[in-house]
């Protein structure tokens, strides 16, 4: 199948992802070939795991693997977030997460801004949830409240600390700050992608299925979104698409940072 501009995002999905907050994209977001090359790099990475690792945080992997830009950065990729963001983007950050069959850990509900609060400036991230494996209810795919976005906390609500042993980090909304017998899940075959605000309400529960369930997020922002400077040693954003319109120092798409991502997990540092 081939995969164009013009069949990148319909009005009805800009206008979903506008209102609600997110929108399900279910059509190949790569030809086949090049899903299927991304797919076996992912699992190369997923066999080179060091022992007690746990799949579900390989945590901004393209920092250390350049050749992860060949899709992050791809026109595929980017022209998804384009009618949202506007032509000029940087690519801000990307996730693996991949629950294993079995035992995957929950996702706690939270906002991806509550854990960027002091990375960004102004806070306009849009996230694109590709799925490498098929995310079904049943082995853990994703649950949004729609319009979260844009009511309550907008994007800082309270948090509380859950059991790290069962959960993919440690903090979750409160109780009476959540909605979520709202929740829709985000039911994704292979290939196939959502698109979420990074103020909306999200979570997963557990896979205990006999299934693997994989997906790589790729957060992009506006090229006026401005990253803190006392950040800048330890998160890193790339021209994903037009200008760099505020002369920001941007990595280059070429070379390994794998030295900043060792300094992150030496410090602790955790920006989801």
């Amino acid at each position: 199948m081939s995969v164009t501009l013009q069949s990148r995002l319909k009005e009805e999905e800009i206008k979903q992802y506008r209102d609600q907050g997110y929108a399900l994209i279910h059509r190949p977001v790569f030809e086949q070939g090049k899903f299927d090359r991304l797919k076996a790099h992912f699992e190369n990475r997923l066999a080179a795991l060091p022992p007690g690792e746990r799949p579900e945080a390989m945590d901004t992997p393209h920092f250390g693997d350049p050749a992860l830009n060949e899709w992050a950065l791809a026109p595929e990729m980017v022209d998804l977030v384009e009618p949202i963001l506007g032509p000029d983007i940087l690519l801000f950050s990307t996730h693996f997460i991949c629950k294993p069959q079995g035992d995957g850990r929950r996702v706690p509900w939270h906002e991806d801004s509550a854990f960027w609060r002091q990375l960004l400036d102004p806070m306009e991230v849009a996230t694109v949830w590709l799925a490498i494996d098929p995310s079904t209810t049943e082995n853990g795919c994703m649950y949004v409240v729609p319009r979260t976005h844009s009511t309550g906390k907008k994007g800082y609500s309270d948090y509380e600390n859950v059991d790290l042993n069962f959960s993919v980090f440690d903090r979750e909304i409160i109780e009476e700050q959540r909605k979520d017998e709202l929740a829709v899940p985000c039911v994704l075959q292979s290939n196939e992608c959502s698109l979420h605000d990074a103020r909306l309400h999200h979570g997963s529960p557990p896979n205990t299925s006999t299934k693997r369930r994989c997906g790589w997020t790729l957060r992009f922002v506006p090229a006026y979104s401005r990253l803190n400077p006392e950040f800048a040693d330890r998160q890193l954003m790339y021209l994903a698409r037009g200008k760099n319109l505020l002369n920001q120092d941007l990595a280059d798409p070429t070379k390994d940072y794998s030295d900043v991502i060792a300094h992150r997990k030496k410090i602790g540092f955790k920006a989801h």
